[in-house]
């Protein structure tokens, strides 16, 4: 049975539960692919690997095509176990659970793909063109993440106004959350020594320049000249870096911690 009753409440099964969050998640990504890769031509899947491979249209394509593969199978997934539990659908709210777990499926692939794939891994950005992609990727973050994150928590439980104030905590929460690893993401309130990530295909000089558009000071640099240690001047902007295809400055909580365990008393030494 996918139904129990028991002290007056419904609780739904898990099938049921997963089924919402499975199609939302994979028309998110869909809806990614669709306007993004193809419509807009914004960016591809792999648009921040570089040269070589990566860089030929045709493997792009492929990659998104596998990329909208793998979300048919994540749809088809939750299209079955919303079959297997089709009789829980006509029973209230079931209407109202399935479609506000949808919507939070959908912002949470938002979210994830924000925090994975543009900031962790730099496959790449919501606008590759862009002088300021960090803008981009925050403002897709919130405008289709955290938004439809809340207002699936907030439709699900609106039935009753128990639930309702249950859902404004976990809304509340949520927001506290979300946007705490976002604005991990904007450079760092305070300036000194830093590290810097660049992502692929940025070139030393590149780099170099934008370090020294902030009259910042090289103090090390690994073999990939990918992570920059650099000595920033007080009050000075990092902005130019994110510009210039910095993927992630340290002295903040970063997005995932990537770069929380160096501390400045572990950076090398200058020389």
């Amino acid at each position: 049975m996918s139904v129990a009753v028991g002290g007056g409440r419904r609780e739904f099964s898990a099938e049921y539960r997963w089924a919402g969050y499975l199609l939302g998640f994979a028309i998110g990504g869909f809806f990614d692919g669709i306007l993004l890769h193809q419509i807009l031509q914004w960016h591809h899947l792999l648009s921040g690997l570089g040269d070589g491979g990566p860089g030929d249209l045709r493997f792009q394509i492929l990659a998104d095509g596998l990329f909208h593969l793998m979300m048919y199978v994540l749809l088809l997934l939750g299209l079955w176990l919303l079959w297997r539990a089709r009789a829980t659908f006509s029973l209230p709210p079931g209407n109202r659970l399935i479609l506000g777990n949808a919507l939070i499926g959908f912002g949470a692939w938002h979210i994830l793909d924000g925090i994975l794939s543009h900031w962790v891994l730099g496959i790449h950005r919501i606008r590759m063109d862009s002088a300021v992609p960090l803008f981009w990727d925050l403002l897709w973050f919130f405008l289709f993440g955290v938004v439809f994150v809340l207002a699936g928590l907030f439709f699900r439980s609106s039935g009753s106004s128990g639930a309702r104030n249950t859902s404004f905590s976990s809304a509340a929460l949520s927001v506290f959350a979300l946007v705490s690893g976002a604005a991990a993401a904007l450079p760092p309130a305070d300036n000194g020594n830093v590290l810097v990530v660049f992502r692929p295909g940025v070139s030393p000089a590149q780099a170099l320049s934008a370090v020294t558009e902030i009259d910042g000071r090289l103090i090390w640099s690994d073999k990939s000249d990918q992570l920059w240690a650099i000595a920033l001047p007080r009050d000075a902007s990092v902005w130019p870096l994110y510009r210039n295809g910095a993927l992630l400055v340290s002295g903040s909580p970063v997005v995932a911690g990537c770069l929380n365990w160096f501390s400045r008393t572990e950076m090398p030494s200058e020389a």
